[in-house]
């Protein structure tokens, strides 16, 4: 395995966190390494419309804003390379980052490795997703469903979230959940319970997406988990609310992650590890907003603090 020379920032991942750490970083003359994992551009690379991202008033295809973030950070001598990271180790300065090819060591690093949906594992919902009317965001796509029955699966505090936003637009939200209660706290119970245009269906799971054929959701195939009956529900969107997995697997045992294997930052900032000189931004810290406009605030964040840090050690 070769070595490199020592960098001055490594940013892991490339969603709008990665990028915008890029983006700040190089502009500092920094020239950083991002190290690209095996979805370039992250979970809004799949998303076909973006319409609350700043600045661009008619909306704009998520892969093409990714794609001119990418553009950007490179204009200002961001380097990219394609890997993904397998081991780090934080305990000496500069540190370790390898891939399965190659080590690296870095004066400081931006971990920007999201998360991934958890998903049904169905074959429709695959094909569907995104542009097929299959996602895993209310608040970036439920506009696009305005009047227009849509389902929800899940039973937690975000699934009703989720079918509360949509009621803004939607003229009937489904939420669809595997038990016989939910799992939400008892206000956002109290709020969906309450609301006329949220129907809850009990017991029941999806067992397939139906649309696959023409790419555009036409309803669900439901399967009730106690009787075992089968039924079928028209809709045109199916929104996915059974949680995400942050990407941080390589930074078990060294970094501090809470129960749900989300990075946890020391107390008083957002994107500062405990280790100086490594910091963390975007959906493998915030489990709360995941918007693409907070991820690249957070890499905004971390690639100042990494800057000033970095002065400093000079």
């Amino acid at each position: 395995m070769s070595t490199s020379s020592t960098e001055n920032v490594i940013i892991i991942g490339t969603g709008c966190a990665g990028l915008t750490a890029a983006i700040y970083t190089a502009r500092a003359n920094l020239a950083p390494l991002v190290i690209e994992g095996n979805q370039p551009g992250g979970q809004l690379t799949t998303t076909s419309e973006v319409e609350n991202y700043p600045g661009f008033e008619k909306g704009i295809d998520g892969f093409a804003l990714m794609d001119q973030m990418r553009r950007q950070a490179t204009r200002f001598g961001t380097r990219f390379l394609q890997g993904y990271v397998k081991k780090v180790d934080f305990g000496e300065s500069p540190y370790l980052v390898a891939t399965g090819e190659k080590e690296f060591r870095a004066k400081a690093v931006i971990i920007s490795t999201g998360a991934s949906p958890r998903l049904l594992g169905l074959e429709s919902e695959n094909r569907l997703f995104g542009g097929g009317g299959v996602t895993t965001c209310a608040t970036c796509d439920g506009a696009f469903y305005r009047d227009m029955d849509v389902v929800v699966v899940g039973g937690g505090d975000s699934a009703c979230e989720e079918a509360l936003f949509l009621t803004r637009f939607c003229s009937k939200v489904t939420l669809i959940h595997r038990r016989d209660e939910l799992r939400a706290s008892q206000i956002m119970q109290d709020r969906v319970f309450a609301h006329d245009k949220i129907e809850v269906i009990w017991d029941t799971v999806v067992d397939d997406i139906l649309g696959a054929e023409e790419k555009a959701v036409r309803g669900v195939r439901l399967s009730n988990r106690k009787t075992g009956e089968t039924s079928e529900l028209a809709c045109k969107g199916v929104f996915i609310a059974i949680g995400h997995i942050p990407n941080t697997r390589p930074f078990a045992g060294s970094l501090d992650l809470d129960d749900d294997g989300y990075i946890v930052p020391v107390p008083g900032s957002q994107v500062r590890t405990r280790f100086p000189g490594v910091y963390a931004a975007g959906d493998c810290v915030d489990h709360v907003y995941r918007q693409a406009i907070t991820a690249a605030g957070m890499g905004c964040q971390a690639a100042i603090d990494a800057e000033r840090w970095l002065a400093e050690q000079e």
